[in-house]
């Protein structure tokens, strides 16, 4: 075995020969790898065989390593979800794993109501709705919705419906609701609606034609000819848009397409979602940490990380190669779908072969075009940080920027912002905004100076902390290269002076951007320096200074909204610190007690009916 410490190897020597997850931590404990095993001890033990033949990546990883975690569970599936989940939840960077796995978009159907609406969302909540997707972009799922509501016309608004509103919203005089508010269409035909919206989602589209089609034939019978119109124009525009679909096979086929394409250590997946032999929609996401991964390795972590999310499954999943973990993997899919068996084929020959290689073709294509579009994005912010270094005649260009701002109204809740721009772009989980506590009225000078105080006392304890082997704060504990506040030469002294305070002019170049002439200055130089109009560093100026200002006004929005609010119930004569305790505990903010009806409010003890209505009056003032 590899020479390992103490500690690692009298963890090796105590592993159990059971079915569990390992994680795998770095020396600041950080896990950076999550696996799986049947029997954890001989796994994990591998990973330091001299004999095996690892790849970079793991050696890579396995040099970094200095601690490992285990669980045990009953069973290789549940080790499968345990494992999941633990990716999920830790995004350990030797994982393959989804590119920006944020929540993708969904489109929810709110079954549960007795008149339905269709809505955008990124969370699953089990409350009797409908989910479809996931897409990769709010775009298209807008898009989607668009068309959704010109063929059956749900409705958007909050309305509590009776059906015996006056009239109805302009929505319907425009046909883009049916307008069950005023009676219009009753929830039976209304759900029906609903339902035929689904399983055209679902690509299920001759059913809902059959029935549209004999619903129209009987109305035209009753010579309600107006009503057979309106059923004739939906099924054409039906008919229009299922002729706009693929036909890949004559047979009822219901299958998920997957292809891989790889360059240069990226990896994008292609998904066809064919339904009853029609191409109804495809996606492609790209996937990290696939360096040294083999093809099933990487098209099965899609699969646990794609379906983990999907509201719909068919029985049917073509992949391009077998996979080593398949029959856990349907084992899962089974179990979490229930209703259907699922099951994995590598075709070789006949359509679903074909189906194969179009999405490989289409995978080649799509990775093509965002490499070209990566590439164009980064030549521009490495021309734009290299146009910055040679303005400020910097020795390197500024890998991370700092941008400050303040923001207040009349020197009322000012708050400063920060924001973070690394290698051009912005690295938003690095924001932070203050909120401005020894200034006195509308002093931006000073405001700005507190910030920076602020800012560098955090970055002081950060080494502190670090030399006690404490993990660093990524916000505070870095230092930019450039410091950049919004403002002239006034802005520009107060960071001069607190640079100085910490000692850190010779590591930090601070400038000014003023926004009148988009001027930058700099320390100690009395002609301010323009940089071209049409430069990329230019631009790249603007925009952070331009983030850092929207990112302090909207802190300051929130502020100021927040303490108007609660002043607001300070001022309510009845109400003192324990009554508006209780009614944030209970309605969680200001917002929420303002939009809580007065019965609501007088469920809470201590608070009469009259007082209620005081509160609810006092909140909804014009």
């Amino acid at each position: 075995m590899l020479a390992i410490s103490d500690h690692l190897q009298g963890i090796l020597d105590t592993l159990p020969a059971k079915p569990g997850c390992y994680l795998m931590k770095n020396k600041s404990g950080r896990i950076i790898y999550v696996g799986k095993a049947n029997n954890l001890r001989s796994r994990v033990r591998s990973y330091f065989h001299t004999s095996a033949d690892h790849s970079k990546k793991i050696r890579r990883m396995v040099f970094e390593l200095a601690d490992i975690e285990w669980i045990i569970v009953g069973s290789e599936l549940e080790a499968l979800i345990l494992e999941m989940n633990l990716i999920k939840k830790h995004l350990p960077e030797y994982n393959v794993r989804l590119k920006d796995d944020k929540r993708y978009p969904f489109i929810r159907v709110h079954w549960a109501d007795p008149f339905p609406k269709v809505t955008v969302t990124r969370k699953q909540v089990q409350d009797g709705s409908r989910y479809f997707g996931p897409y990769t972009s709010v775009w298209a799922v807008h898009q989607t919705l668009d068309l959704l509501r010109k063929l059956f016309q749900y409705r958007t608004c909050d309305r509590v419906i009776t059906g015996e509103d006056s009239r109805a919203c302009l929505y319907f005089d425009i046909k883009l609701c049916t307008a069950p508010c005023i009676g219009e269409i009753n929830k039976e035909d209304y759900r029906q609606m609903i339902n035929d919206l689904c399983k055209f989602l679902e690509g299920r589209t001759d059913p809902i034609l059959q029935r549209l089609k004999n619903k129209m034939n009987s109305s035209a019978q009753k010579k309600e000819f107006e009503k057979a119109a309106v059923l004739r124009d939906q099924i054409l525009a039906i008919e229009k848009v299922v002729e706009r679909q693929k036909i890949i096979s004559s047979m009822d086929v219901n299958s998920d397409v997957l292809a891989l394409a790889r360059s240069n250590g990226d990896s994008c997946v292609q998904i066809f979602f064919i339904r009853n032999g029609r191409l109804i929609g495809r996606e492609y996401f790209v996937l990290e940490g696939t360096d040294d991964e083999n093809d099933s390795e990487i098209i099965s972590q899609f699969i646990k990380q794609f379906y983990a999310e999907s509201s719909s499954i068919p029985h049917e999943i073509l992949l391009p190669n077998k996979l080593e973990e398949s029959l856990i993997i349907q084992q899962w899919l089974n179990q979490k779908h229930g209703r259907k068996k699922v099951h994995f084929k590598v075709p070789q020959r006949g359509i679903r072969k074909d189906l194969i290689n179009l999405a490989s073709e289409n995978a080649v294509a799509t990775l093509g075009a965002l490499k070209a579009q990566w590439e164009v994005d980064t030549h521009k912010q490495g021309q734009a940080l290299a146009e910055i270094q040679s303005a400020l005649d910097m020795g390197s260009p500024p890998n991370r920027i700092e941008c400050y701002d303040i923001s207040n109204t009349q020197g009322t809740t000012a708050v400063g912002s920060m924001v973070v721009f690394e290698q051009g772009t912005p690295s938003k989980n690095l924001y932070r905004r203050f909120n401005i506590k020894t200034v006195v009225g509308p002093d931006d000078f000073a405001s700005m100076e507190e910030v920076l105080l602020r800012r560098f006392n955090r970055w002081k304890a950060a080494q502190e902390n670090n030399h006690i082997g404490e993990k660093k704060d990524p916000s505070f504990g870095v230092l930019p290269d450039l410091l950049v506040v919004d403002g002239g030469k006034g802005q520009l002294s107060r960071a001069v002076k607190i640079l100085k305070d910490f000692d850190l002019q010779d590591k930090i170049l601070p400038t000014g951007l003023a926004k009148e002439h988009e001027l930058l200055f700099l320390p100690d130089n009395t002609t301010p320096i323009k940089l071209p109009r049409n430069s990329q560093g230019l631009f790249l100026l603007q925009r952070i200074r331009d983030e850092a200002h929207r990112f302090a006004i909207t802190a300051h929005r929130n502020r100021r909204k927040k303490e108007s609010f609660i002043s607001r119930l300070d001022q309510i004569s009845g109400i003192g610190p324990a009554r508006k305790n209780e009614l944030l505990k209970k309605f969680g903010s200001v917002e929420g007690v303002k939009k809580a009806s007065v019965s609501e409010i007088a469920e809470i003890t201590g608070i009469t009916l009259e007082l209620a209505e005081n509160i609810h009056t006092a909140l909804n003032i014009a």
